[in-house]
């Protein structure tokens, strides 16, 4: 794999990524170090504030924002394996003092397929993954950060994340009836709505199932945890993988 240059990145691995699927945080260290990149995982770093934000209690999270910028504010990157939550840094921490670090990290912070794609531009990851595979486009990542283009718009059709996908042998990528419906979680959404939330998480799933799909992949773990409840209490076969699992398995 060929990269233009290496940085000094500040690893930022989600709380539920870090208490229920550190292979996911491996899996993104691992991948980010093949690729040539200078990763660092800060100890003090704790949650991005999102789900207080989330909550109503946005000024209560300031803390946390203040906190994030401490730990990643020295990083040439910070680099997550959520959409969520770097949308939620780059757009929400505008409520703190403009300050040059605050400007700094909200600039820097990004998703870890938007890093691959738009800043190390990389265009010969080599990946095999022999599956039939069904891509999740997380609410996020795909209208937040940009990351393909939703239904609603009509423009190019692009998505970063299928053309990463795309790179892998082996791998063929289902095309869904509706290609970038919500799941229904939407963190404090699936608590305080959890009947809606649940229909809207089968939905995807039997999107997925319909066409024949074996995993279903996605850029955030919250929304794959919460279809991955489903498959589970449903008796369901799929199974969900991290596209940070994907793009780091037998990359050569």
């Amino acid at each position: 794999m060929k990269v233009a240059k290496r940085y000094k990145i500040g690893l930022f691995i989600p709380c539920y990524i870090d208490q229920f699927y550190p292979q996911v945080g491996i899996a993104t260290l691992e991948l980010l170090r093949k690729l040539g990149q200078d990763v660092h995982y800060p100890l003090e770093q704790t949650c991005c504030g999102q789900p207080l934000a989330n909550s109503g209690a946005e000024d209560d999270a300031k803390a946390v924002y203040r906190n994030f910028v401490r730990n990643f504010s020295e990083f040439d990157y910070v680099v997550t394996p959520s959409g969520s939550c770097a949308y939620h840094v780059r757009e929400h921490y505008d409520i703190l003092e403009q300050s040059e670090d605050v400007v700094k990290v909200r600039r820097c912070t990004y998703e870890l397929c938007e890093f691959i794609a738009d800043v190390l531009k990389v265009d010969d990851l080599k990946i095999n993954y022999p599956h039939r595979v069904g891509v999740h486009q997380s609410c996020h990542g795909l209208r937040g950060l940009k990351l393909g283009n939703p239904s609603e718009l009509i423009s190019a059709s692009y998505s970063k994340v299928i053309s990463l996908l795309e790179k892998a042998e082996g791998i063929e990528l289902i095309k869904l009836d509706r290609e970038d419906e919500c799941c229904g979680f939407g963190g404090t959404f699936s608590i305080f709505e959890p009947a809606v939330s649940a229909r809207m998480g089968r939905d995807r799933v039997d999107d997925h199932i319909r066409n024949n799909a074996e995993i279903i992949t996605a850029t955030d773990m919250s929304c794959l945890m919460h279809l991955e409840g489903i498959i589970k209490r449903n008796n369901k076969s799929i199974k969900v993988v991290h596209i940070a699992e994907i793009l780091n398995s037998n990359t050569l």
